[in-house]
């Protein structure tokens, strides 16, 4: 709780994620290599599907990112109308740009592996679909942040329309479960353990390292980005409401 309350003051948070950002720039480089190598140089292709295969090292972790920047708003969201941390609302507001994109990259990549896998390049899957739907639903939620100009009214509305629209987050896991689709079940993530061999499963795990350490790298900056806006707007405001007249000197000149 120390560390939550700590990092409640955004001038914490901007000297915390100043001195965490050269490990995670480094450690996104570094996994991004290491994925990468280990996605076109030890990886096997498959039997079936041979190169094409490969598309899975990125479209895998951005769905995995995609769900994960969601969950993220939604734990900021719950912050934002429970607890009114100063910076949930920051937080909501810069995960929903980067998890549009995850969602956008899971679509297109997913796109390119359907149509050599099953011969289309989209079909109306409960996966499939259910991702389109998260995708239109960041749009929305940035369309929101725009739109409204009070930030407090903004925040309240975007985190009752976060929590509204998780829902989706668990249709996305386990449609393949509830209704019969073309998309394949899950094979990582599971009770009895993952079902992929391990010299697929471990460049895989590194992508998903990269992707997150990418994730959180620009998390961090779209934040610090976002709390220095506002404390521009801040001294925007102070210096319209000093060069503004006073209305005790407005009533003196007027009499």
């Amino acid at each position: 709780m120390g560390i939550i309350t700590k990092l409640a003051n955004p001038t914490q948070f901007l000297k915390l994620s100043g001195i965490l950002l050269p490990f995670t720039i480094g450690l996104s480089v570094i996994f991004t290599l290491l994925g990468l190598y280990m996605t076109f140089f030890v990886a096997p292709e498959d039997y079936q599907q041979g190169q094409t295969v490969r598309i899975m090292f990125i479209h895998v972790p951005s769905a995995w990112l995609a769900m994960f920047s969601y969950s993220l708003m939604a734990a900021s969201a719950i912050g934002t109308l429970v607890w009114k941390h100063p910076l949930a609302d920051v937080s909501a507001k810069a995960a929903a740009p980067l998890g549009a994109a995850f969602a956008l990259l899971t679509l297109v990549t997913g796109a390119l592996w359907g149509k050599p896998t099953w011969g289309t390049w989209w079909i109306w899957d409960a996966r499939l679909t259910s991702v389109l739907v998260l995708f239109i639903m960041y749009l929305g939620l940035i369309a929101l942040w725009h739109v409204i100009e009070e930030p407090t009214k903004a925040a309240r509305i975007a985190a009752v329309m976060i929590l509204v629209g998780f829902i989706n987050i668990p249709i996305i896991k386990f449609s393949v479960d509830w209704w019969n689709t073309l998309h394949q079940p899950a094979s990582v993530f599971r009770f009895d353990g993952p079902t992929i061999h391990n010299d697929i499963l471990i460049p895989l795990i590194i992508m998903a390292l990269a992707f997150t350490f990418i994730f959180i790298t620009l998390h961090f900056s779209a934040m610090r980005n976002e709390i220095m806006k506002h404390r521009i707007r801040g001294l925007q405001n102070r210096k319209a409401f000093e060069k503004a007249p006073h209305p005790s000197k407005i009533i003196t000149e007027t009499l």
